[in-house]
């Protein structure tokens, strides 16, 4: 269970053998407490069932069965049990250890979709839990963010800032006297991840656990089979990893819905948007770990949990990552100086391995890497000139294998086409006539137009050039002479047959820059139209302040081979403003024009933002005539202050 700063007034439990010191939270079963261990001297997590189920023979049962399913776990990434209660003692209690830390679900409302390599290092612990419960015949059941515990301790064995929220839950520094030395003193390690409540595991040793049929867990984690009463076993937590392990690296569930009936269909359904199409610098790869894990049948997933974790180890290995907690510690000492080195270092590295995949004719594994890394930088123009390169390689195969057949069936009938063709050219030649000179079949030169210049339908397609001697169209953008036009002549056919417009919507409408295969092509409002000749090409969109800041993500879409005119809407995902609220320890803020945001103080929150820019009232919501206004930039880390002028 995580410590927590201070419990609200309430119930406070009588327990002989422990001294109870403050609540840390509750839920549908029992509220937690802090408590003092009398006898062992040392401090403990206290499970109280909650007084209303006591009665209740079936919640009790499953109380007891959480006791029983856990005592026999021991393991790093498992939360430990110590006590349970006896049956004639006043309350139903666990006692467990106590982790002084935060929630997963916690640190991802802190600091939102995580670095991929970080997620993963977090799954792969949790995965270690996994493989432990299942060989000794314990299923989960159900695995998610707020069931997972990450204490992290600096080097000097002290909770960073980040911790120290007031709403993740810890215990003051001058409590701390007592744990001062690393989460993992053997190792040297300062990141534990624990994985706790296993409340309504199934004993696959023990049957009638719970009623038949029904339906236990959170509706957004729960795997198929669970939610229809099936067969459970290992890979319905494989699935919940799946859940956890999608959120961790978009930032949001990939089943959602207005109410759980919504969410239970699309679990069932399996519909749900990849990870790469939401966030593609999580790349393919990793998208499509993350598929197998979410397969609607469980036979097409991992098909244990020690599978998953080997395949993630394998992935994170051809990174050039090793399998210990070193991404995990890094990031969680400072995210932003991590984050900045890991994208220089995972660019070099994915090009890298782009190029070996290229070098040895693997050209899906070489878009792969190539993507992910343009995903990082998406204005960077080797890349750019790499991916439209693979674009075009990969659409002359595809015409090689489409015109395949045919050559060959060409080769095959081509004795008797010969024959055929050469009877008919000599029954359709004309009769002997004159031999025409030279001069009769020599070709006028073109009639000039009143500049003397070529007329119009003799014009062929130019590249325009700056008056320094530079082209100012983009390579593969095609433009016309003044005047030009297609009225039949060969070299215009040609040139009306290679151009196409590409044109589209843009939101937002307005500070938007748009790149053509690297080259900047302007700033356009609301539209945007651009002319392309007949090969791949890829449409960098961007958004930048006065000082070249960015406010959107990034985006790159491509635009195939073809002849045809193409119209597009690109919207561009604004970043959020990133707004902290300092104030005495537990107050509450909240913000005028959005109702559903709640601010702790010290805590950084994402605001999301619709534009640039948006002014909001912040106000205090014990005191909600206490209030201020504030200017919010997109992409920006701010800090405000009720008592500051």
């Amino acid at each position: 269970m995580v410590a927590s700063a201070g419990g609200r007034p309430g119930r406070v439990p009588s327990l002989v053998k422990y001294d109870v010191l403050e609540e840390l939270g509750h839920g549908g079963m029992a509220t937690v407490y802090r408590a003092h261990d009398k006898r062992l001297g040392r401090d403990v997590a206290v499970k109280v069932l909650h007084p209303h189920l006591r009665d209740s023979r079936e919640i009790a049962h499953r109380f007891a069965a959480e006791a029983k399913a856990v005592a026999k776990l021991r393991h790093p990434n498992i939360v430990e049990v110590f006590d349970v209660s006896e049956e004639d003692d006043g309350e139903q209690f666990l006692v467990v250890e106590l982790v002084r830390g935060r929630t997963l679900r916690q640190l991802l409302h802190d600091r939102g979709a995580m670095p991929p390599e970080v997620a993963v290092a977090i799954a792969t612990e949790l995965l270690n839990a996994l493989v432990h419960a299942h060989a000794a015949g314990v299923v989960h059941r159900d695995v998610k963010p707020e069931n997972v515990l990450v204490e992290h301790r600096t080097l000097r064995g002290r909770e960073t800032s980040q911790d120290l929220d007031g709403t993740a839950g810890f215990v003051p520094a001058e409590r701390e006297s007592r744990r001062s030395a690393p989460v993992d003193s053997e190792n040297g390690a300062r990141v534990a991840v624990k994985l706790t409540d296993f409340g309504i595991a199934k004993l696959l040793d023990a049957q009638g656990v719970t009623s038949t049929g029904q339906v236990l867990g959170s509706p957004a984690h729960m795997a198929p089979e669970q939610i229809e009463g099936g067969e459970v076993d290992g890979r319905a937590d494989v699935f919940g990893m799946g859940v956890l392990l999608y959120e961790c690296l978009v930032g949001h569930l990939p089943f959602e819905g207005n109410n759980p009936a919504q969410v239970l269909r699309r679990v069932l359904d399996g519909l749900y948007p990849s990870a790469e199409r939401e966030r593609p610098a999580i790349g393919k790869a990793w998208s499509q770990l993350v598929d197998r894990a979410l397969a609607r049948s469980p036979s097409d997933r991992f098909e244990s949990a020690q599978a998953m974790r080997e395949a993630l180890a394998g992935e994170l290995s051809r990174l050039g990552f090793g399998p210990g907690r070193g991404a995990l510690e890094a990031w969680l000492d400072d995210p932003e100086v991590w984050a900045e080195t890991h994208e220089k270092r995972m660019i070099a590295r994915l090009c890298e391995l782009g190029a070996e995949a290229r070098k040895r004719g693997d050209a899906v594994a070489a878009a792969a890497d190539y993507n992910r890394a343009l995903a990082y930088a998406p204005g960077d123009p080797t890349l750019l000139r790499i991916v439209a390169s693979m674009h075009r390689a990969e659409e002359r195969r595809r015409l090689l294998r489409k015109v395949a057949p045919l050559v060959v069936a060409a080769l095959f009938m081509g004795g008797t086409a010969y024959g055929v063709a050469r009877a008919v050219r000599a029954s359709s030649q004309p009769e002997p006539g004159p031999i025409a000179t030279s001069e009769t079949t020599r070709k006028p030169p073109p009639r000039a137009g009143p500049s003397g210049a070529p007329r119009p339908s003799e014009a062929t397609p130019t590249v325009a050039s700056a008056p320094g001697g530079g082209p100012t169209t983009p390579p593969g953008r095609v433009s016309f002479p003044t005047g030009a036009t297609a009225n039949g002549s060969a070299s215009s056919v040609a040139a009306k047959r290679v151009a196409r417009v590409v044109s589209g919507t843009l939101q937002p409408r307005y500070g938007v820059h748009m790149d053509v295969d690297g080259t900047p092509s302007g700033s356009p409002e609301g539209r945007f139209s651009v002319t392309l000749d007949d090969k791949p090409h890829v449409l960098t969109f961007t958004c930048r302040d006065a000082k070249g800041a960015e406010l959107c993500v990034p985006k790159n879409v491509s635009v195939g081979v073809g002849d045809k005119d193409e119209t597009l809407d690109v919207t561009l995902q604004i970043l959020p403003a990133r707004l902290v609220v300092q104030g005495p320890a537990g107050a509450a803020y909240g913000i005028e024009e959005m109702p559903g945001v709640t601010l702790a103080a010290g805590v950084a929150a994402d605001i999301p933002m619709p534009t640039g820019l948006k002014d909001v009232t912040l106000y205090d919501r014990a005191d909600p005539s206490r209030r201020k206004g504030v200017r919010l930039l997109a992409g920006k880390n701010q800090t405000s202050s009720l008592d500051a002028p």
